[in-house]
């Protein structure tokens, strides 16, 4: 296969990987949203954004993003692609985590922030929600993606590793056991709770990477196929519950509101 054709460059844009389409259609709508409300362009902050594909996709939109990301060799990457892009002043790194937010971000200077795959690796999620809380203003919006814990029970189901399913779908981090890579997995009725404790309101929550996780590179191999699988995803996580497939995504997607 010839990795040069345009549409595999395509496909590593936020709106074009189907890991992250779902994810960035749905924060843009809310960034837009909020901008409206503002009249101005958002501050936005993107906790654990590592080499910045997102920070990147929402300063090319007019918003000022900083990163904030314990990983020095992530924050470089970020600064090459900033360069590449059409908004590197708009961009700003800073090293650091959820601890040293309150030494480096004004507390409710916030109008967006971002934390996508960084919940289930914290010591303790609720005080780091707290420490999220703090910097946004009031009416300000979160963005958090976590891993779920059906996806896991349903992975290892079908791998055949049933003792592990158990363990996943019973244990009160939703881990299938010590050699799990995840620190932990969240049930979304448990996190919207976790949400009302530490401030929040939650304005919507669904499934996202429902098909993607499970379907293998070879059935992909055209720009109809990502294309098609692109548009059952967007559908599928959009889905109010009717049918129930936004519950199998391997992550949650939660949009709340800073109360």
């Amino acid at each position: 296969m010839n990795d040069e054709r345009p549409w595999r460059r395509d496909a590593s844009s936020v709106e074009g990987n189907v890991r992250t389409a779902a994810v960035w259609a749905q924060l843009h709508e809310l960034s837009e949203s909020r901008r409206g409300e503002l009249s101005r362009p958002l501050r936005v902050l993107d906790l654990g954004g590592g080499t910045g594909g997102l920070a990147v996709a929402l300063a090319e939109q007019g918003h000022s993003v900083i990163v904030v990301d314990p990983n020095a060799d992530a924050l470089a990457s970020l600064a090459r692609r900033a360069e590449e892009s059409s908004a590197s002043e708009r961009v700003a790194a800073v090293q650091g985590d959820a601890d040293t937010l309150a030494t480096t971000i004004t507390p409710g200077s916030i109008d967006l922030l971002c934390c996508h795959g960084v919940l289930e690796y914290v010591d303790d999620p609720e005080r780091t929600l707290s420490l999220i809380a703090e910097v946004l203003a009031p009416g300000g919006n979160l963005s958090l993606v976590t891993a779920q814990r059906i996806a896991a029970v349903l992975g290892r189901t079908l791998a055949g590793r049933f003792d592990q399913a158990r363990a996943a779908l019973t244990s009160a981090d939703g881990r299938w056991g010590d050699d799990d890579p995840v620190p932990r997995r969240f049930d979304r009725n448990d996190l919207a709770e976790l949400l009302t404790r530490t401030g929040f309101s939650t304005l919507d929550a669904r499934g996202v990477r429902i098909f993607s996780d499970l379907v293998q590179h070879e059935y992909v191999d055209t720009e109809a196929d990502r294309q098609a699988l692109l548009e059952l995803e967007e559908l599928a996580a959009a889905d109010d519950g009717r049918i129930g497939l936004s519950a199998l995504g391997a992550a949650m997607h939660l949009v709340a509101r800073r109360d």
